[in-house]
Protein backbone atom coordinates (compact mmCIF):
# COMPACT_ATOMS: atom_id res chain seq x y z
CA UNK A 1 0.00 0.00 0.00
CA UNK A 2 2.94 2.21 0.46
CA UNK A 3 4.79 1.54 -2.77
CA UNK A 4 1.11 2.04 -4.49
CA UNK A 5 0.60 5.78 -2.61
CA UNK A 6 4.37 6.63 -3.09
CA UNK A 7 3.70 5.99 -7.14
CA UNK A 8 0.65 7.91 -6.83
CA UNK A 9 2.78 11.17 -5.39
CA UNK A 10 4.82 10.83 -8.15
CA UNK A 11 2.93 10.07 -11.41
CA UNK A 12 3.08 13.48 -12.64
CA UNK A 13 6.80 13.65 -11.85
CA UNK A 14 7.52 10.36 -13.37
CA UNK A 15 5.56 12.22 -17.21
CA UNK A 16 7.92 14.65 -16.93
CA UNK A 17 11.03 12.33 -16.78
CA UNK A 18 9.99 10.22 -19.70
CA UNK A 19 8.84 13.00 -21.69
CA UNK A 20 11.97 14.62 -20.95
CA UNK A 21 14.37 11.22 -21.59
CA UNK A 22 14.56 10.69 -25.08
CA UNK A 23 15.96 12.43 -27.98
CA UNK A 24 18.21 15.08 -26.18
CA UNK A 25 19.03 12.44 -23.05
CA UNK A 26 19.83 9.47 -25.58
CA UNK A 27 21.17 10.77 -29.26
CA UNK A 28 22.82 13.80 -27.70
CA UNK A 29 24.16 12.46 -24.40
CA UNK A 30 25.58 10.10 -26.43
CA UNK A 31 27.34 12.44 -29.04
CA UNK A 32 28.42 14.15 -26.26
CA UNK A 33 29.74 10.92 -24.35
CA UNK A 34 32.09 10.33 -27.57
CA UNK A 35 32.87 13.58 -28.12
CA UNK A 36 34.10 14.44 -24.80
CA UNK A 37 33.53 11.37 -22.47
CA UNK A 38 32.75 11.72 -19.09
CA UNK A 39 34.23 15.03 -18.12
CA UNK A 40 31.19 16.63 -18.77
CA UNK A 41 28.86 14.20 -16.35
CA UNK A 42 28.17 17.34 -14.23
CA UNK A 43 26.46 19.09 -17.41
CA UNK A 44 24.01 16.31 -16.76
CA UNK A 45 23.65 16.89 -13.08
CA UNK A 46 23.08 21.08 -13.82
CA UNK A 47 20.71 20.38 -16.52
CA UNK A 48 18.70 18.51 -14.84
CA UNK A 49 19.12 20.72 -11.22
CA UNK A 50 18.27 23.70 -13.43
CA UNK A 51 14.68 22.07 -14.92
CA UNK A 52 13.87 20.68 -11.37
CA UNK A 53 14.14 24.58 -10.22
CA UNK A 54 12.27 25.97 -12.99
CA UNK A 55 9.45 23.13 -12.51
CA UNK A 56 9.37 23.71 -9.14
CA UNK A 57 8.84 27.65 -9.73
CA UNK A 58 5.71 27.12 -12.57
CA UNK A 59 4.03 24.33 -10.14
CA UNK A 60 4.37 26.40 -7.48
CA UNK A 61 2.94 29.27 -9.36
CA UNK A 62 -0.05 27.57 -10.48
CA UNK A 63 -0.66 25.79 -7.01
CA UNK A 64 -0.62 28.74 -4.94
CA UNK A 65 -2.75 30.84 -7.96
CA UNK A 66 -5.13 28.22 -9.33
CA UNK A 67 -3.45 29.33 -12.80
CA UNK A 68 -0.76 27.94 -15.10
CA UNK A 69 2.06 29.63 -15.99
CA UNK A 70 1.02 30.63 -19.81
CA UNK A 71 -2.32 31.53 -18.37
CA UNK A 72 -0.79 34.31 -15.80
CA UNK A 73 1.38 35.50 -18.65
CA UNK A 74 -1.14 36.00 -21.26
CA UNK A 75 -3.10 37.73 -17.93
CA UNK A 76 0.06 40.30 -17.78
CA UNK A 77 1.44 40.73 -20.87
CA UNK A 78 -1.58 40.59 -23.16
CA UNK A 79 -1.77 39.31 -27.12
CA UNK A 80 2.04 40.18 -28.06
CA UNK A 81 3.30 37.82 -25.66
CA UNK A 82 0.34 35.43 -27.32
CA UNK A 83 1.55 36.07 -30.40
CA UNK A 84 5.51 35.70 -29.66
CA UNK A 85 4.62 32.34 -27.76
CA UNK A 86 2.50 30.50 -30.92
CA UNK A 87 5.52 31.63 -32.70
CA UNK A 88 8.32 30.18 -30.81
CA UNK A 89 5.62 27.27 -30.42
CA UNK A 90 5.82 26.55 -34.28
CA UNK A 91 9.29 26.38 -34.53
CA UNK A 92 9.60 24.11 -31.32
CA UNK A 93 7.15 21.62 -32.13
CA UNK A 94 8.72 21.28 -35.45
CA UNK A 95 11.92 20.49 -34.52
CA UNK A 96 11.18 18.64 -31.49
CA UNK A 97 8.81 16.56 -33.46
CA UNK A 98 11.12 15.94 -36.63
CA UNK A 99 14.04 15.12 -33.57
CA UNK A 100 11.85 12.93 -31.86
CA UNK A 101 10.55 10.79 -34.83
CA UNK A 102 14.07 10.64 -36.17
CA UNK A 103 15.02 8.59 -32.86
CA UNK A 104 12.28 6.54 -32.78
CA UNK A 105 13.45 5.89 -36.16
CA UNK A 106 16.87 5.07 -35.68
CA UNK A 107 16.35 3.15 -32.29
CA UNK A 108 13.56 0.82 -34.33
CA UNK A 109 16.10 0.31 -36.80
CA UNK A 110 18.79 -0.63 -34.60
CA UNK A 111 16.03 -2.94 -32.54
CA UNK A 112 14.11 -4.49 -35.71
CA UNK A 113 15.88 -3.39 -39.35
CA UNK A 114 13.64 -3.88 -42.53
CA UNK A 115 16.10 -2.07 -44.72
CA UNK A 116 19.67 -2.10 -45.63
CA UNK A 117 19.40 1.71 -46.07
CA UNK A 118 18.93 2.62 -42.10
CA UNK A 119 17.76 6.24 -43.60
CA UNK A 120 15.06 4.32 -45.22
CA UNK A 121 14.05 2.52 -42.14
CA UNK A 122 14.23 6.44 -40.40
CA UNK A 123 11.46 7.81 -42.22
CA UNK A 124 9.31 4.65 -42.40
CA UNK A 125 9.55 3.81 -38.64
CA UNK A 126 9.66 7.90 -37.51
CA UNK A 127 6.38 8.47 -39.48
CA UNK A 128 4.58 5.28 -37.99
CA UNK A 129 5.42 6.18 -34.60
CA UNK A 130 3.88 9.65 -35.21
CA UNK A 131 1.05 7.94 -36.42
CA UNK A 132 0.23 5.84 -33.61
CA UNK A 133 1.39 8.09 -30.60
CA UNK A 134 -1.19 10.76 -32.15
CA UNK A 135 -4.14 8.13 -32.10
CA UNK A 136 -3.34 6.87 -28.77
CA UNK A 137 -3.50 10.19 -27.26
CA UNK A 138 -6.88 11.14 -29.51
CA UNK A 139 -8.59 8.22 -28.56
CA UNK A 140 -6.76 7.36 -25.21
CA UNK A 141 -7.15 10.52 -23.44
CA UNK A 142 -5.08 11.16 -20.10
CA UNK A 143 -5.77 7.63 -18.68
CA UNK A 144 -3.91 5.48 -20.96
CA UNK A 145 -1.41 8.07 -21.80
CA UNK A 146 -0.33 8.25 -17.81
CA UNK A 147 -0.43 3.90 -18.45
CA UNK A 148 1.82 4.18 -21.17
CA UNK A 149 4.56 6.27 -20.24
CA UNK A 150 4.77 4.56 -16.53
CA UNK A 151 5.60 1.20 -18.64
CA UNK A 152 7.68 3.00 -20.74
CA UNK A 153 9.62 4.62 -17.53
CA UNK A 154 10.09 0.99 -16.09
CA UNK A 155 11.81 -0.15 -19.17
CA UNK A 156 14.07 2.60 -20.37
CA UNK A 157 15.49 2.89 -16.92
CA UNK A 158 16.22 -1.25 -15.94
CA UNK A 159 17.63 -1.35 -19.41
CA UNK A 160 19.65 1.30 -20.07
CA UNK A 161 20.84 2.15 -16.78
CA UNK A 162 21.80 -1.63 -16.07
CA UNK A 163 23.98 -1.47 -19.44
CA UNK A 164 25.91 1.81 -17.43
CA UNK A 165 26.36 -0.16 -14.87
CA UNK A 166 27.47 -3.22 -16.48
CA UNK A 167 30.28 -1.61 -18.31
CA UNK A 168 32.00 -0.50 -14.94
CA UNK A 169 32.72 3.05 -14.88
CA UNK A 170 35.13 3.74 -11.88
CA UNK A 171 33.71 5.65 -9.24
CA UNK A 172 36.92 8.25 -9.25
CA UNK A 173 35.93 8.83 -12.89
CA UNK A 174 31.98 9.50 -12.36
CA UNK A 175 32.77 11.69 -9.41
CA UNK A 176 35.33 13.66 -11.27
CA UNK A 177 33.13 14.04 -14.20
CA UNK A 178 30.00 15.30 -11.92
CA UNK A 179 31.99 17.27 -9.59
CA UNK A 180 34.05 19.15 -11.07
CA UNK A 181 33.10 21.14 -14.40
CA UNK A 182 35.08 21.39 -17.13
CA UNK A 183 35.02 21.10 -21.08
CA UNK A 184 37.00 19.18 -23.31
CA UNK A 185 37.83 20.85 -26.93
CA UNK A 186 36.14 24.10 -25.23
CA UNK A 187 37.56 25.64 -28.62
CA UNK A 188 36.81 23.16 -30.87
CA UNK A 189 32.84 22.36 -30.70
CA UNK A 190 33.29 20.91 -27.05
CA UNK A 191 30.65 23.69 -25.81
CA UNK A 192 28.46 23.63 -27.97
CA UNK A 193 28.04 19.99 -27.35
CA UNK A 194 27.97 20.28 -23.88
CA UNK A 195 25.02 23.45 -24.01
CA UNK A 196 23.24 21.07 -26.26
CA UNK A 197 23.47 18.15 -23.35
CA UNK A 198 22.20 20.56 -20.65
CA UNK A 199 19.33 21.66 -22.95
CA UNK A 200 18.35 18.34 -23.77
CA UNK A 201 18.69 16.84 -20.51
CA UNK A 202 14.91 17.03 -18.56
CA UNK A 203 13.01 18.69 -21.60
CA UNK A 204 12.78 22.40 -22.13
CA UNK A 205 9.23 24.02 -23.06
CA UNK A 206 7.84 20.54 -21.95
CA UNK A 207 8.07 20.98 -18.42
CA UNK A 208 5.08 23.77 -18.53
CA UNK A 209 3.01 20.36 -19.41
CA UNK A 210 3.50 19.41 -15.61
CA UNK A 211 1.01 22.16 -14.60
CA UNK A 212 -1.09 20.58 -17.17
CA UNK A 213 -0.86 17.15 -15.70
CA UNK A 214 -1.02 18.11 -11.91
CA UNK A 215 -4.72 19.35 -12.67
CA UNK A 216 -5.52 16.72 -14.48
CA UNK A 217 -4.87 14.84 -11.45
CA UNK A 218 -7.05 16.88 -9.51
CA UNK A 219 -4.17 18.75 -7.48
CA UNK A 220 -4.93 22.16 -6.33
CA UNK A 221 -3.94 25.09 -3.62
CA UNK A 222 -1.07 25.89 -1.80
CA UNK A 223 -1.35 22.37 0.94
CA UNK A 224 -0.18 20.37 -2.23
CA UNK A 225 3.53 21.85 -2.80
CA UNK A 226 4.96 19.48 -0.55
CA UNK A 227 3.74 16.50 -2.64
CA UNK A 228 4.91 18.14 -5.61
CA UNK A 229 8.37 19.29 -4.61
CA UNK A 230 8.60 15.29 -4.18
CA UNK A 231 6.90 14.26 -7.15
CA UNK A 232 9.87 16.34 -8.79
CA UNK A 233 12.52 15.23 -7.18
CA UNK A 234 12.04 11.83 -7.55
CA UNK A 235 11.12 12.59 -11.55
CA UNK A 236 14.21 14.67 -12.36
CA UNK A 237 16.33 12.36 -10.27
CA UNK A 238 15.24 9.24 -12.88
CA UNK A 239 15.86 11.97 -15.30
CA UNK A 240 19.48 12.53 -14.30
CA UNK A 241 20.26 9.03 -13.82
CA UNK A 242 19.01 8.01 -17.66
CA UNK A 243 21.24 11.20 -19.04
CA UNK A 244 24.35 10.34 -17.22
CA UNK A 245 24.15 6.55 -18.18
CA UNK A 246 23.84 7.46 -21.77
CA UNK A 247 26.95 9.78 -21.09
CA UNK A 248 28.83 7.24 -19.70
CA UNK A 249 27.54 4.43 -22.33
CA UNK A 250 28.80 6.54 -25.25
CA UNK A 251 32.21 7.03 -23.73
CA UNK A 252 33.06 3.46 -22.82
CA UNK A 253 32.24 1.72 -25.98
CA UNK A 254 33.68 2.06 -29.39
CA UNK A 255 30.91 3.45 -32.09
CA UNK A 256 32.47 4.87 -35.13
CA UNK A 257 28.99 5.31 -36.75
CA UNK A 258 27.22 8.66 -37.30
CA UNK A 259 24.02 9.89 -37.74
CA UNK A 260 21.24 6.74 -37.42
CA UNK A 261 23.77 4.14 -37.78
CA UNK A 262 25.36 5.28 -33.64
CA UNK A 263 22.70 3.55 -31.96
CA UNK A 264 24.03 0.59 -33.90
CA UNK A 265 26.89 1.06 -33.18
CA UNK A 266 26.33 1.64 -29.39
CA UNK A 267 24.33 -1.71 -29.30
CA UNK A 268 26.89 -3.96 -31.39
CA UNK A 269 29.97 -2.73 -29.33
CA UNK A 270 27.84 -3.53 -25.74
CA UNK A 271 27.00 -6.89 -27.62
CA UNK A 272 30.73 -7.10 -27.48
CA UNK A 273 31.89 -6.07 -24.30
CA UNK A 274 28.94 -7.76 -22.53
CA UNK A 275 27.54 -10.21 -24.40
CA UNK A 276 23.78 -10.45 -26.40
CA UNK A 277 21.84 -9.58 -23.73
CA UNK A 278 23.23 -6.32 -23.02
CA UNK A 279 22.73 -5.86 -26.91
CA UNK A 280 18.69 -6.33 -27.26
CA UNK A 281 18.32 -4.90 -23.32
CA UNK A 282 19.88 -1.42 -24.27
CA UNK A 283 17.80 -1.35 -27.02
CA UNK A 284 14.43 -2.07 -26.03
CA UNK A 285 15.23 0.76 -23.56
CA UNK A 286 16.36 3.20 -25.69
CA UNK A 287 13.26 2.89 -27.93
CA UNK A 288 11.39 2.88 -25.07
CA UNK A 289 13.05 6.32 -23.90
CA UNK A 290 12.29 7.91 -27.54
CA UNK A 291 8.61 6.35 -27.73
CA UNK A 292 7.54 7.91 -24.35
CA UNK A 293 9.12 11.20 -25.77
CA UNK A 294 6.45 10.83 -28.71
CA UNK A 295 3.74 10.10 -26.41
CA UNK A 296 4.43 12.73 -24.22
CA UNK A 297 5.36 16.02 -26.80
CA UNK A 298 2.37 14.79 -28.93
CA UNK A 299 0.31 14.56 -25.62
CA UNK A 300 1.48 18.03 -23.99
CA UNK A 301 2.40 20.69 -27.17
CA UNK A 302 -1.20 21.01 -28.26
CA UNK A 303 -1.91 21.58 -24.73
CA UNK A 304 0.19 24.57 -25.11
CA UNK A 305 -1.83 25.36 -28.12
CA UNK A 306 -5.10 25.02 -26.67
CA UNK A 307 -4.23 27.13 -23.73
CA UNK A 308 -3.05 30.38 -25.49
CA UNK A 309 -5.96 30.18 -27.72
CA UNK A 310 -8.46 30.26 -24.71
CA UNK A 311 -10.90 33.02 -24.45
CA UNK A 312 -10.34 34.92 -21.06
CA UNK A 313 -13.49 33.33 -19.70
CA UNK A 314 -12.42 30.21 -20.24
CA UNK A 315 -9.11 30.50 -18.15
CA UNK A 316 -11.13 32.08 -15.60
CA UNK A 317 -13.19 28.89 -15.20
CA UNK A 318 -10.79 27.00 -13.99
CA UNK A 319 -10.94 23.98 -15.80
CA UNK A 320 -8.65 21.78 -17.53
CA UNK A 321 -8.11 21.89 -20.82
CA UNK A 322 -10.94 19.55 -23.02
CA UNK A 323 -8.51 17.17 -24.83
CA UNK A 324 -11.43 17.04 -27.19
CA UNK A 325 -11.75 20.94 -28.10
CA UNK A 326 -10.88 21.82 -31.48
CA UNK A 327 -7.87 23.70 -30.53
CA UNK A 328 -6.14 20.50 -29.34
CA UNK A 329 -6.93 17.57 -31.73
CA UNK A 330 -5.64 20.67 -34.47
CA UNK A 331 -2.84 21.04 -32.66
CA UNK A 332 -2.25 17.04 -32.24
CA UNK A 333 -2.92 16.46 -36.06
CA UNK A 334 -0.30 19.28 -36.77
CA UNK A 335 2.60 17.91 -35.03
CA UNK A 336 1.70 14.60 -35.91
CA UNK A 337 2.12 15.33 -39.76
CA UNK A 338 4.38 18.85 -40.43
CA UNK A 339 7.59 17.62 -38.87
CA UNK A 340 7.73 14.55 -40.72
CA UNK A 341 9.76 16.79 -43.14
CA UNK A 342 12.16 17.48 -40.68
CA UNK A 343 12.89 12.93 -41.05
CA UNK A 344 15.19 14.39 -44.74
CA UNK A 345 17.32 16.13 -41.87
CA UNK A 346 20.63 14.56 -40.99
CA UNK A 347 20.37 13.07 -37.30
CA UNK A 348 23.25 14.18 -35.69
CA UNK A 349 22.23 17.76 -37.12
CA UNK A 350 18.68 17.69 -35.74
CA UNK A 351 19.37 16.57 -32.71
CA UNK A 352 22.17 19.19 -31.44
CA UNK A 353 19.96 21.68 -33.20
CA UNK A 354 17.07 20.81 -31.24
CA UNK A 355 18.98 20.63 -27.78
CA UNK A 356 20.31 24.44 -28.59
CA UNK A 357 16.41 25.48 -29.50
CA UNK A 358 15.11 24.48 -26.53
CA UNK A 359 18.51 25.82 -24.19
CA UNK A 360 17.40 29.19 -25.54
CA UNK A 361 13.92 29.03 -23.96
CA UNK A 362 15.10 28.82 -20.71
CA UNK A 363 15.84 32.43 -20.09
CA UNK A 364 12.65 33.54 -20.98
CA UNK A 365 11.48 31.01 -18.03
CA UNK A 366 13.72 32.36 -15.97
CA UNK A 367 12.54 35.96 -16.50
CA UNK A 368 9.15 34.67 -15.89
CA UNK A 369 9.34 32.90 -12.84
CA UNK A 370 11.54 35.53 -11.45
CA UNK A 371 8.41 38.10 -12.29
CA UNK A 372 5.18 36.50 -11.46
CA UNK A 373 6.95 34.51 -8.68
CA UNK A 374 8.70 37.02 -6.86
CA UNK A 375 5.39 39.14 -6.39
CA UNK A 376 4.38 38.20 -2.85
CA UNK A 377 1.41 40.62 -3.28
CA UNK A 378 -0.22 37.56 -5.03
CA UNK A 379 1.63 34.21 -3.47
CA UNK A 380 2.25 35.44 -0.12
CA UNK A 381 4.25 32.96 1.81
CA UNK A 382 4.83 30.72 -1.77
CA UNK A 383 6.52 33.59 -3.39
CA UNK A 384 10.53 33.16 -4.43
CA UNK A 385 12.88 33.36 -1.43
CA UNK A 386 16.21 34.85 -1.89
CA UNK A 387 18.20 32.44 -2.71
CA UNK A 388 15.65 30.71 -5.21
CA UNK A 389 16.01 34.04 -6.87
CA UNK A 390 19.40 34.16 -6.91
CA UNK A 391 19.74 31.00 -8.09
CA UNK A 392 17.23 32.07 -11.15
CA UNK A 393 19.41 34.66 -12.05
CA UNK A 394 23.04 33.06 -12.22
CA UNK A 395 21.06 30.79 -14.24
CA UNK A 396 19.73 33.15 -16.57
CA UNK A 397 23.14 34.92 -16.38
CA UNK A 398 24.90 31.42 -17.85
CA UNK A 399 22.18 31.53 -21.19
CA UNK A 400 22.50 34.60 -21.51
CA UNK A 401 26.26 34.41 -22.06
CA UNK A 402 25.57 31.02 -24.22
CA UNK A 403 23.48 32.91 -26.56
CA UNK A 404 25.79 35.61 -27.07
CA UNK A 405 28.64 33.42 -27.88
CA UNK A 406 26.40 32.19 -30.58
CA UNK A 407 25.63 28.53 -29.01
CA UNK A 408 21.79 28.98 -28.08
Amino acid sequence: MRARALLRIVGPGLLVAATGVGAGDLATAAFTGNALGTAVLWAVVVGAALKLLLTEGLARWQLATGKTLLEGLLEVFGWPFRALFLAYLALWSFFVGAAVMSACGAASHALLPLFEDPEHDKLLYGALHSLVGALLVWRGGYALFERAMGLCVALMSFTVVGCALALGPSLTELASGMLVPRIPRFDDDGLGWTLALMGGVGGTLTILSYGYWIREEGREGGGEIPRMRLDLAVGYAVTALFGLSMVVIGSRVEASGSGVRLLVDLANALERELGSFARWSFLVGAWAAVASTVLGVWQAAPYFLADALRTPAQRAAGAPVDLRSRSYRLGLLAIAVLPTLGLLVDFRSLQRLTGQIGAAVMPALCLALLYLCGRRRTLGAHANHLVVNALLVLALGFFVWAVSQGIA
